[in-house]
């Protein structure tokens, strides 16, 4: 947790002293190279997934205004669906926006837009996942880490079947690099410890498809015989915990999750799903939003990234590295509760009033 505090504040610090550059050199009537005010795109992946309309669409927006008054935002949400992004990226492009923040539905298939938009003049800035294709920087979190943290957490909640139990993988999309490296991090944890029975890869990160998945691995290996459950994020965990329940699976075994949703922190609460991964949002949408003023007006985003990451092709690139923290039960006031991410209130409903208490959530 200090380590993510101290990311915290190096991020909040360093477009504070960007935007203060700015100012210094431009005045407050300072102009984009293409109108009067600056115009950031802003393209988000899907609705399904709720932290993206919820919390980065608005933190994201708000940290923009903050840093830059006279910036306008164009905004849209693909909806899971690649040729709608491809057209956004497009539309974009026609409109000359000065900069994008792009969170990519297929990091591969968005890679040639991405081109077009630099050869276009118009940095694009990756937000939470790396987008394929000349980007000009990227915020996120270590994402083998948030892998590792799940497989931890998973090994502990299996107890003395840790060694040798049998798991089901629920992956990712593997179109999405951020996928991949929470595999790779899980794995790294897991092998060697338990027997990966089943694994499947979720394209588009789709829970209905994790919950047909889990079905299948249900009646091949039998309701008793799976002992852990790695889900890569709280919508998978969820399809996949309701899978798990209609075959009377009982008692359920340890799912994790990432993303920190409000239903994934009250299925915590109430013990069908063992723990979450959380994302702090602020940090994250306030590099966004100062890499994307920065860049909109065309200035060096090494203030505010002080990370490096490598792409696909080989380029390095600036970055914004964040710290994850695993969330379960007994870890939800002092992370979520404290941060503001939900209040006591919001989690516990009347229905889980018990189980609340029982976690300390009062």
């Amino acid at each position: 947790m200090k380590a993510f505090l101290r990311n915290a504040a190096v991020v909040v610090a360093a477009a504070s002293t960007t935007v203060a550059a700015v100012s210094c050199g431009a005045g407050t009537g300072s102009t984009s190279g293409r109108g009067n005010a600056p115009k950031i795109g802003l393209l988000l992946p899907d609705a399904t997934t709720a932290r993206w309309e919820t919390r980065d669409r608005p933190l994201l927006e708000k940290r923009v205004k903050e840093l830059c008054a006279d910036c306008t935002i164009e905004y849209a949400n693909a909806k899971n669906d690649v040729a709608t992004q491809q057209e956004q990226m497009d539309s974009l492009i026609t409109k000359q926006v000065d900069a994008i923040v792009l969170v990519a539905v297929d990091a591969r298939a968005l890679g040639a837009t991405v081109k077009k938009a630099d050869a276009a003049g118009i940095p694009v800035i990756a937000y939470d996942r790396l987008a394929e294709g000349p980007i000009s920087g990227y915020v996120s979190f270590d994402g083998k880490e948030i892998g590792r943290l799940q497989g931890r957490a998973l090994l502990t909640a299996m107890g003395h079947k840790a060694h040798g139990g049998r798991i089901v993988m629920m992956n990712g999309d593997p179109s999405d690099p951020n996928a991949v490296s929470f595999k790779q991090g899980a794995l790294s944890v897991l092998q060697g410890e338990v027997k990966i029975a089943k694994s499947y890869d979720t394209l588009q990160w789709r829970s209905e498809t994790a919950n047909t998945n889990m079905s299948a691995a249900i009646s091949s290996l039998g309701a008793g015989n799976i002992d852990g459950v790695y889900a890569a994020n709280d919508g998978l965990a969820g399809g996949s915990i309701s899978a798990l329940k209609a075959n009377k699976v009982h008692p359920l075994p340890p799912v994790t999750g990432q993303d920190a949703e409000l239903a994934a922190v009250q299925r915590i609460v109430v013990g069908d799903q063992y723990m979450t991964v959380y994302k702090p949002f602020w940090p994250e949408a306030s590099a966004g939003a100062a890499m994307a003023v920065a860049a909109a007006r065309g200035d060096s985003l090494g203030r505010i990234a002080t990370d490096k990451v490598r792409t696909r092709d080989g380029t390095t690139v600036p970055a914004v590295m964040l710290t994850p923290v695993s969330v379960t039960a007994s870890r939800i006031k002092s992370t979520l509760v404290k941060d503001g991410v939900y209040t006591i209130q919001q989690i516990c409903t009347p229905q889980l009033r018990a189980a609340c208490a029982r976690a300390g959530l009062t």
